[in-house]
């Protein structure tokens, strides 16, 4: 028995999230790579997933581990997945792990983006990979806002409900917001993220730009810690997953500056 480790890269647009839904007749990324797995090796795989993405959500690296006993060498898993795959869901790389190796409960951080047109003029190739905002945005008062994010806190109030997470504490390594052309990249590295936690957060972002919410709210919004206080949860085809990261690899954490576009 070897465990594999996978990454990989996907179009959330026609997938129902990440998790498999028994029953429903839903497509989701772990039940087509399953599907695939069992026609190459013939077992009745089961994979585990760093990060239940929803409805919508793309993933630039999303890392999953199996168990398999299957003889196929590691490094032709992604050429004989990919020729089973449907072109909205590709494996990047494959690597054997530890059988102590759990790629959700083993990861020490993950990197999120979010990604805005911030344009009134319509897009039709990005309609369903960014997040168009067609109203004038005050960066300065937003990178002001950004910074209370930074360190460990209570995010209740930017979660939504729904969440089995035990715990309302994360610890934010880095958020950056960066700017090109008419491109508004939100990128935020966390021990753990809450349900919607990066969505509201942005969206609460955007009510700053606005002018419609002062900076110093989102302290105030984390010290109270209650949910509705902040900006809307922003829709999900404007976020990707953009990396995980596990011991040994947390250097990257603070170094990574990944746009979903370049």
């Amino acid at each position: 028995m070897r465990r594999v480790r996978l990454c990989l890269e996907y179009d959330g647009t026609n997938f129902a999230g990440f998790q498999k839904q028994t029953g429903t007749g839903l497509r989701t990324v772990q039940g087509v790579l399953e599907e695939a797995l069992a026609r190459l090796t013939g077992e009745g795989i089961k994979i585990v997933g760093a990060g239940r993405t929803d409805k919508g959500v793309h993933a630039l690296g999303q890392v999953v581990h199996f168990d398999t006993c299957s003889s196929i060498p590691v490094e032709r898993f992604p050429a004989a997945l990919n020729g089973l795959l449907p072109p909205d869901l590709v494996v990047l790389s494959a690597a054997l792990a530890d059988t102590s190796f759990h790629a959700r409960y083993g990861a020490v951080g993950k990197r999120y983006s979010y990604l805005i047109l911030n344009s009134r003029r319509p897009t039709a190739l990005w309609r369903s990979r960014c997040y168009q905002y067609p109203y004038s945005l005050d960066l300065t008062a937003m990178r002001l806002a950004v910074q209370f994010f930074h360190g460990e806190h209570d995010f209740q109030g930017f979660s939504a409900t729904g969440s089995s997470a035990q715990s309302t504490v994360r610890r934010i390594f880095s958020f950056d917001i960066d700017e090109q052309g008419d491109w508004i990249c939100f990128s935020v590295t966390a021990d753990g993220f809450l349900y919607k936690m990066v969505r509201l957060m942005v969206g609460t972002l955007l009510e700053v730009g606005r002018g419609k919410m002062r900076p110093q709210q989102v302290k105030e919004i984390l010290d109270r810690g209650e949910r509705g206080e902040g900006g809307p949860a922003l829709p999900p085809q404007g976020l990707y997953l953009v990396k995980v990261y596990y011991p040994g690899e947390e250097k990257g954490m603070f170094l990574d500056r990944v746009w979903p576009i370049s």
